[in-house]
């Protein structure tokens, strides 16, 4: 009997992936042509079974007569030591099992599915190699099923609209989610899981969505084009990977990696890419005293920004963001973005001389491209644009592509289409070859890519403070921990002190926004305020946000509860100091914290705490500042005031 004979017998199969210590299980089954998978965990339904799929345009189903041909399964284990980030070092053992499948049609198209099964998580894809008949597919529908609990709670942002991910999170049921969602999707199932849906490695593919099918099971709504197709791919092709990560409590959630481990590491030489702290011509626009736009008020002008780099020699922060130097900005500009010009800039700002005063006083300027989603615009001009930032030794850059959709070759296409992916893809890629980092706002978001792309430092993809002023509350700090930063970290436009600004007035206490620097994690990490408050109203305070660091050997959550409150510490990579965080929502509340994670010896801890008569809204100024000696034996209990929070540095005598 040939080979081809042989697998023709393997219609039906079963076989158990089990993570390396045995609690979490992943069951593959095919029957009747079908594939289906399970996870379980303590052998408790984590995911019931769900069905596995991919319709391509002009083609039969996959599944049409569907074998198993052969399978592999092999342990891995190794340690991944990242370039920068919030740990130094991660673990990526799993147990892999790879299904390789046929059809007995006459095409006998053949496709993998590939799992990955760790201690905290399950992941797999598809893999569609070169076909006897074809070489190119487009890929009309994926149908992943995700089929938890319809009782389940899931905290979400919708997708499909038109300020993309940035929206309030709201907790709901899970059968209540007949509209597609973004991910990450955080879910606590009722026999206690929690989880958290997303997808890891993220290319030429357009973005997972989630929302219920007709069978009422979760399943992938990949983002389309403006065809109406999912994605048009060359072979061989390989999805996504199809994330499901698995928690004990939301806490433990907070520090799942597998996104990053899913992702390749680096390849060519990334020893140039630092983190970095940045003020910037920025938040002085948003309260009325400057303006984007050229005028009596300009912000971006070479004496303002002369002051501004003075200013962070004066604060000891290494970076200036410059926001408004180049034509483009006047009038309606979120309509006008066609007429950006990104080496043009106004007649009141020298870039070259900037450039050259930035770097005589040791300041790595943040220069800025504003796209308003006029992507066919950009990249007309991308080249050059970056060039010249290079040539003026720039080496970060913030984009941004405010708008509800994006223009690529003339048609309006979804931020997180295949669109979208390849463009923001090709900037991170040609940004490398520049040796120059990126702060990405309106993002596609965020799936691991910074490991193999170390320049990508940050993006946003939530709402950041500059919705402060009514449009953020004090819970949505509380959300993020463990819903959008599962996906990396963002640039939230931290250590806003002039709080009861009457054009923004900020829901936090004081102390939270220092708090924010550890509690939000992003490569490039902006204290957002002007310079003359943090000089001038709170010196003290700001010793804080000069001296925490944006790049961590480790992060250990010590408490919190989705939307509630979130308690974090982290140790410095280059230093033996530690640095602790804690936001909460409108709820005061005390916090009990271990010191156990310290190494032996005595720490100066200096602690940035409410006061116990402060209030986000009554009294948001009230903090109190301490200093006392610390070491691993001992335990702090901090207040935390209604949309408060507290921020404790611990250096190592």
């Amino acid at each position: 009997m040939n080979w081809w004979a042989k697998w023709l017998q393997k219609d039906e199969a079963e076989k158990i992936i089990i993570s390396p210590d045995g609690r979490l299980k992943c069951t593959f089954l095919l029957k009747n042509s079908q594939i289906y998978y399970s996870v379980t965990k303590d052998n408790k339904s984590v995911v019931n079974k769900s069905r596995l799929d991919i319709l391509l345009c002009g083609e039969e189903p996959l599944k049409s007569r569907l074998k198993l041909i052969r399978s592999r399964t092999i342990r891995h284990q190794e340690t991944i030591e990242m370039s920068w980030g919030e740990d130094r070092f991660l673990d990526n053992t799993y147990t892999e099992s790879t299904f390789y499948l046929g059809e007995t049609t006459k095409k006998r198209r053949i496709f993998t599915l590939r799992f990955r099964v760790y201690d905290n998580g399950v992941a797999f894809r598809y893999e569609i190699p070169p076909q006897p008949s074809f070489s190119k597919i487009i890929i009309a529908e994926e149908q992943t099923e995700f089929n938890v609990d319809l009782n389940s709670i899931a905290w979400q942002i919708p997708a499909y609209q038109p300020d993309r991910y940035e929206y309030n999170y709201e907790r709901t049921n899970v059968y209540d989610l007949k509209k597609s969602v973004h991910t990450p999707l955080t879910i606590k199932t009722p026999n206690g899981f929690y989880l958290s849906i997303h997808e890891a490695a993220l290319y030429d593919y357009g973005s997972m969505t989630i929302k219920l099918n007709e069978k009422d099971a979760l399943f992938s709504d990949i983002t389309p084009l403006s065809d109406g197709t999912k994605a048009h791919v060359n072979l061989p092709f390989q999805t996504p990977w199809r994330l499901i990560m698995v928690a004990d409590s939301a806490i433990e959630l907070t520090t799942n990696r597998i996104m990053y481990c899913l992702n390749d590491p680096p390849v060519g030489d990334f020893s140039w890419v630092e983190t970095l702290k940045f003020i910037g011509i920025w938040w002085a626009m948003y309260v009325g005293e400057w303006t984007w736009a050229p005028g009596e008020r300009h912000g971006a002008t070479t004496v303002h920004a002369k002051e501004y780099i003075d200013a962070a020699v004066r604060l000891g922060i290494k970076g200036l963001l410059i926001e408004g130097w180049n034509e483009g900005w006047e009038g309606n500009w979120l309509e006008n973005g066609v007429n950006n010009k990104f080496t043009v800039p106004t007649p009141d700002f020298d870039l070259e001389e900037v450039a050259r005063y930035a770097t005589a006083k040791g300041i790595e300027i943040v220069g800025h491209h504003e796209t308003v989603g006029f992507v066919d615009n950009y990249e007309n001009q991308l080249e050059d644009a970056y060039n010249y930032y290079a040539a003026n030794n720039v080496h970060y850059i913030k984009t941004g592509y405010a708008g509800s959709m994006i223009t690529i070759n003339g048609h309006r296409e979804f931020h997180h289409s295949q669109a979208g992916v390849r463009h923001y893809q090709k900037t991170v890629e040609l940004a490398a070859k520049k040796k120059i980092c990126l702060d990405i706002h309106e993002p596609i978001k965020g799936t691991g890519l910074e490991r193999t792309w170390p320049n990508l430092l940050t993006r946003e993809g939530a709402r950041g403070q500059e919705y402060e002023g009514g449009a953020i509350g004090p819970s949505h700090a509380c959300f993020l921990p463990y819903t959008r930063l599962l996906s990396g970290g963002m640039d939230y436009t931290n250590g806003i002190f002039d709080i009861k600004n009457n054009v923004k007035y900020i829901s936090t206490t004081l102390a939270r926004q220092a708090a924010y620097f550890v509690t939000i994690y992003s490569g490039m990490a902006m204290a957002a305020d002007r310079p003359f408050i943090y000089e001038e109203r709170f010196p003290e305070l700001f010793n804080f946000v000069r001296e925490v660091p944006t790049n961590f050997e480790k992060t250990i959550p010590l408490s919190g509860e989705i939307g509630d409150f979130y308690v974090v510490a982290r140790k410095d990579r280059f230093s033996p100091n530690w640095y602790i965080g804690g936001v909460t929502d409108t709820s005061s509340r005390h916090v009990h914290i271990n010191l156990d994670f310290l190494d032996e010896g005595v720490y100066k801890a200096l602690l940035y705490i409410d006061s116990e008569d402060a209030h986000f809204r009554d009294n948001p100024f009230g903090i109190n500042i301490s200093e006392k000696h610390v070491g691993k034996n001992d335990t702090l209990d901090i207040y935390m005031a209604p949309g408060g929070g507290f921020a404790i540095s611990l250096k190592k005598i």
